[in-house]
């Protein structure tokens, strides 16, 4: 009898050794892939900024082209329009805005007052998705 006791405490501690290591094992997977999941997310978002990134010139250039001919205003509009919708917005650069150095690069500072304000936009500047991600370059004249 004590024999078979013997042998069934060691199949119960095998079960439970085992029964251990299969939890563990479910641990790791799920947190392997969860980790994938972040990463996945991580490229996808490189991905969209990189392409993004790539497409800022192409807009300068659409800017410089509506400044010339005022037929492609409404062409302007319309891409304004789908590029807000793909998250992608125009930081606020107009004559006049107050100077943020998280959204405006300056290329001059003119004056000799306290307040910094924009006195003109030489390259507009992006959001997406919230994130700065080109800043306006600016000129700057303190008031």
């Amino acid at each position: 009898m004590k024999k078979e006791s013997k042998k069934n405490e060691d199949y119960i501690d095998k079960i439970a050794e085992l029964t251990n290591d299969l939890q563990r094992t479910r641990a790791d997977f799920e947190n392997y892939r969860k980790q994938v999941d972040i990463q996945k997310s991580n490229a996808m978002q490189t991905t969209k900024l990189a392409t993004v990134m790539k497409v800022l010139p192409l807009l300068d250039d659409i800017d410089r082209a509506v400044a010339s001919y005022d037929e492609l205003k409404p062409l302007a509009g319309s891409l304004g329009k789908t590029l807000k919708e793909l998250g992608l917005a125009r930081i606020l650069s107009d004559e006049g805005v107050e100077f943020n150095p998280d959204l405006h690069d300056a290329v001059t500072v003119e004056g000799d007052g306290d307040k910094e304000v924009v006195s003109e936009t030489l390259r507009p500047g992006y959001y997406y998705e919230s994130v700065v991600l080109r800043p306006a370059m600016v000129k700057v004249k303190k008031i």
